[in-house]
């Protein structure tokens, strides 16, 4: 069953409210829909994983800047995003 952009926007806002905020997760959720488009255009998927999704998450430190960063980043190889999220996890 297809979900539609809006629906895994909403289903996204619970988990990037709790990282950044109540008055920052909008532009948060703006740019995780702007990564779909990148993504698609990249990979041929219409969204990333939501693995990916969370390693952003994890990445991004609460900041909208981060959150740039690390979509930037799982555009333009995912593999490398996955490692950064794994470190971070280890660290931790």
């Amino acid at each position: 069953m297809a979900v539609s952009r809006s629906d895994r926007r909403r289903e996204r806002e619970g988990r990037v409210v709790a990282v950044f905020g109540k008055y920052r997760a909008a532009r948060a959720l703006d740019l995780l829909e702007l990564v779909e488009l990148a993504w698609h255009d990249c990979y041929g998927d219409v969204t990333p994983p939501e693995e990916i999704i969370d390693d952003m998450l994890l990445l991004s430190d609460g900041s909208v800047e981060g959150l740039i960063g690390a979509a930037h980043l799982a555009v333009t190889d995912w593999r490398d995003l996955k490692v950064a999220a794994s470190a971070r996890r280890a660290d931790a």
